[in-house]
């Protein structure tokens, strides 16, 4: 039977490549994110009542993806396909097959998808290929497989394509923080079955903070009963000095976790979870004091920003973070246990007699080096479990941990030195991979921390930088883009955030430098979109605005107006105030305006507006002082 499907396999390869103009076609392949290699047939596969799904009934896995293919094909449309034994595949039609098979070059995660119109042969070496064939699949699948209801009056065709697809990178990351606000297990889920969609395998679990405290520990019940909870909230930006009055908190249970990790684990994502130490801890110092530094009372906090409450250094406290993390292990498989490190103000431990203490008795230089022993020491613990930390890249501050993993987020120095030192490194920047930063005019975007991201700089990401020789940028695992939530209060705002950044994401974890082009993806995008809409995500629109930048000429007293498109189209503006329309002026080269001036602008195509109107009126600058 093997033989059989490689004779037919060879044979669909030669029909390939007698093929006219394939690569001409290429931009026809709307997937996200782009496989490495693929190559357009002729024709289409038809999936309706005479489609059969076929897998080996030993392998439980396998059964198992092909059932949850079944079962999102009878949502959609009424049918329920039969899955028979493998062994009973020869040469039928009609076939949609999900097989292993060894194959050096996939590696663990990639596949080899064939369609014909004959049939539909998934292969890989491990489970998690088939299922991101799969995903591909659902991609190749008309926009409405993946809606959670019946769509009717829909051809269920798949186009002929020969396929080939390997990640470039094995951790390819999103997080998000539950800490600041906190997220339902339905959100969760949501968030999970997104990334698998966009082949994201690391989902990072944000759980301890200053402001809350979000996972059940059964030994220091206080945790929850006290940490996860804070009197107030911080109204607007920070600064205002507003807050609501009102108590916010929660927590997810140990039997939530285990629900949210064996959730991911079905759709090939390992859940890595965060345990801030020893900074961001004012949450477990609130709960614990005896954690602390000071015999001030402390509460969970109600803002945003960086807070001198860290742990302190005691046998006691050591004692403490094991058994948290002992719990924590119990529910979390995951090689990786990331422990923060990050923003660990040292004015506590300064002017602590006790602190100054134990640096002099442990031969350290500096406060920098005790949290370098922190660290060490969790490390140490967490090894002898069987399990490797991961820390933001202050951990590299007083010296790293031997066996660190360093996730570079001030930019990618701290990555690159620690690649250099043969240390693995995740990298995830602000400057690229921060999506709690804007991406649109800041009049129109939902509260957020400030920045710009747009879409195009998420892609523009090279994960490995030049500066590596080739042995040293092995120790690149991938990238990971980040999602605080200090001013992301609600469900819809986070997809705001991530949607269709993470389309970016993926291409750039996935497709890697060599294979993913920016003109490419932009054709296609507006199918994407389309998918977020049939699923109800709340996605950013904002790459169809335009952008404009005002410069102010002191010596001729006006301002050069520059209207600039991330997207194709005719841009149409006015200077009168009112609203462009489709027979508004279309905007060819800068405009020179004059102080109290407003520009509006938009970007049309077939006369329809496609994005929102942005406007600005010029203002003269303010003289500084």
């Amino acid at each position: 039977m093997k033989n059989s499907v490689m004779l037919r396999i060879s044979l669909a390869l030669v029909i390939f490549s007698l093929c006219g103009n394939l690569s001409a076609q290429k931009s026809e392949l709307s997937v996200i994110p782009i496989p490495t290699e693929y190559e357009l047939g002729e024709g289409n596969f038809v999936i309706d009542k005479h489609t059969v799904l076929y897998a080996d009934p030993a392998q439980t896995e396998v059964m198992h993806i092909a059932e949850m293919f079944q079962k999102q094909l009878r949502t959609v449309s009424g049918m329920l396909l039969p899955i028979l034994p493998l062994a009973d595949f020869e040469d039928q039609q009609h076939a949609v097959v999900f097989q292993l098979e060894p194959d050096e070059e996939l590696g663990a995660e990639g596949y080899h998808l064939e369609v014909t119109p004959n049939h539909i042969l998934a292969r890989a070496n491990q489970p998690a290929g088939l299922f991101y064939a799969m995903q591909t699949l659902y991609q190749l699948l008309p926009p409405e497989v993946v809606k959670n209801e019946v769509a009717r009056a829909v051809d269920w065709t798949v186009p002929a394509v020969m396929i080939t697809d390997v990640p470039a990178y094995k951790w390819r990351g999103l997080h998000l923080d539950t800490g600041r606000h906190i997220s339902s297990v339905a959100f969760i889920k949501k968030y999970l079955d997104q990334m698998a969609a966009h082949k994201l395998n690391t989902f990072h679990w944000h759980l301890t903070e200053d402001q809350g405290w979000r996972l059940q520990i059964k030994k220091y019940p206080l945790l929850t009963e006290v940490g996860a909870y804070r009197d107030s909230t911080l109204v607007g930006h920070y600064g205002t000095g507003k807050y609501d009055g009102k108590r916010y908190g929660g927590y997810y249970t140990q039997e939530e976790a285990r629900e949210i990790v064996a959730y991911a684990k079905e759709r090939y994502i390992t859940v890595v979870p965060e345990i801030e130490m020893p900074g961001h801890a004012t949450a477990a110092v609130a709960s614990y004091p005896q954690l602390g530094n000071t015999d001030k009372p402390v509460k969970t906090v109600t803002t945003w920003g960086v807070f001198p409450d860290i742990f302190n250094v005691e046998e006691s406290t050591f004692d403490f973070l094991e058994d948290v993390l002992v719990e924590v292990m119990d529910i979390f498989p995951s090689k990786y246990i990331h422990i923060g490190g990050d923003e660990a103000p040292k004015d506590q431990w300064e002017a602590s007699e006790r602190i100054q203490f134990k640096i002099d008795s442990l031969g350290l230089k500096d406060e920098h080096e005790l949290q370098s022993y922190f660290i060490t020491r969790i490390e140490k613990f967490l090894n002898s479990k069987g399990r490797q930390i991961i820390g933001w890249d202050e951990i590299l501050e007083g010296g790293l941990a031997p066996n660190a993993a360093v996730m570079s987020w001030r930019g990618e120095e701290g990555g690159i030195a620690a690649a250099k030192d043969a240390h693995y490194v995740v990298m995830s920047p602000g400057s690229h991979l921060y999506f709690d930063h804007g991406q649109g005019d800041p009049d129109q975007e939902p509260l957020n921390i400030g920045g710009y991201l747009p879409l195009k700089k998420v892609y523009s990401y090279k994960p490995t930088p030049d500066a590596l020789s080739d042995e040293e940028a092995q120790y690149i695992m991938g990238a990971q883009a980040n999602l605080w939530t200090e001013y992301l209060p609600t469900s819809d705002s986070r997809e705001y955030m991530v949607f269709p950044r993470i389309s970016a994401l993926a291409e750039v974890v996935w497709s890697g430098e060599e294979h993913k082009n920016w003109e490419s993806f932009k054709k296609r995008i507006p199918q994407q979109l389309e998918r977020y809409e049939l699923q109800d995500l709340n996605y950013s629109n904002t790459i169809y605005n335009v952008e404009i930048r005002a410069e102010y000429d002191e010596k001729a007293k006006d301002f050069e107006v520059v209207l600039h498109p991330q997207w194709e189209g005719i841009v149409r503006y006015t200077l009168d105030g009112s609203t462009p329309t489709a027979s508004s002026n279309v905007y060819e080269k800068p405009q020179k305006l004059k102080a109290g001036t407003t520009v509006k602008a938009g970007l049309f195509a077939d006369s329809e507006l496609q994005g929102s109107i942005t406007s600005e009126t010029m203002r003269t600058p303010q003289p500084k002082n």
